[in-house]
């Protein structure tokens, strides 16, 4: 991990104790045997916002369609209509920084080129969680905003078979989609594993069915590789606070720091 990361690491490490959050979900699971290695938390089967980690299907969607191309294209400007907040986001954006910066008008660019029709056509080919693209109720936002805290679902288990389905080149997209997405995935090392993985910030559900912005959840699903060997993952936590910072940071610098004595042989 470069030093940028490393400081962001420690920063983010120690915002995170000011937040009082719950990972209630840890999966760690053999890519080619299926093995389960680990396994905590209580809610690894409850199905939660994907968020941000939805632009792993996205992207191999995107590629697997012919709109994405290759790392550096399409180049899309922005537009002020976007109205971002993140000034990231406020510049010509390609598919690598996209998922580098995980910029959310590129995803919905996407979508809207896609078309309705061919992006359920997509996400049920593909079996993707809970497979329901219809947004918030009488919004008709669901092309732009199915995975933003809205009516997609998917739990954790779900995130590493879908994830170990594409390292595993099983999934019904073409080879070279598959092959684009993994290489333009966000990276880091740790204890000699290459991490590759989208993080995913996004909200909990109250039980009128409405989003509460004072609790997020935050994940970080990918996979990580080491000798010939790969295990996928999912990490889910869920803040029963007011957070500070991004959960969808803390998801991964957390398993960061845990990674090696995670997978540790006994």
């Amino acid at each position: 991990m470069n030093l940028r990361c490393a400081v962001l690491t420690l920063t983010v490490l120690s915002a995170a104790s000011h937040v009082s959050a719950a990972t209630t979900c840890t999966l760690v699971v053999d890519a080619a045997t299926n093995t389960t290695l680990i396994r905590t938390g209580d809610r690894c089967d409850e199905r939660v916002t994907p968020a941000s980690t939805f632009k792993i299907p996205l992207s191999l969607i995107g590629f697997d369609s012919g709109i994405l191309t290759d790392a550096n294209h399409p180049a899309w400007p922005y537009e002020q209509q976007y109205q971002t907040w993140n000034d990231a986001w406020k510049r010509t954006t390609t598919p690598q920084t996209w998922l580098r910066d995980s910029v959310v008008w590129y995803s919905q660019v996407l979508t809207r080129r896609l078309g309705a029709q061919r992006f359920q056509e997509y996400i049920d080919k593909l079996a993707y969680a809970n497979r329901d693209l219809a947004g918030d109720p009488g919004k008709d936002n669901g092309l732009t905003a199915a995975w933003l805290s809205s009516s997609l679902r998917i739990s954790a288990t779900e995130q590493v078979e879908f994830v170990r389905r594409m390292v595993r080149r099983q999934l019904p997209v073409s080879r070279s989609a598959i092959d684009r997405t993994m290489v333009i995935m966000p990276l880091a090392s740790t204890g000699g594993w290459r991490v590759s993985g989208k993080t995913g910030t996004g909200f909990q559900r109250r039980a009128d069915g409405t989003n509460d912005p004072d609790r997020q959840v935050g994940w970080f699903v990918g996979w990580a590789t080491r000798e010939g060997r790969t295990l996928v993952f999912a990490r889910l936590l869920e803040d029963d606070q007011p957070p500070r910072v991004n959960a969808g940071f803390r998801a991964r610098d957390a398993l960061l720091n845990e990674w090696a004595t995670l997978v540790a042989s006994p």
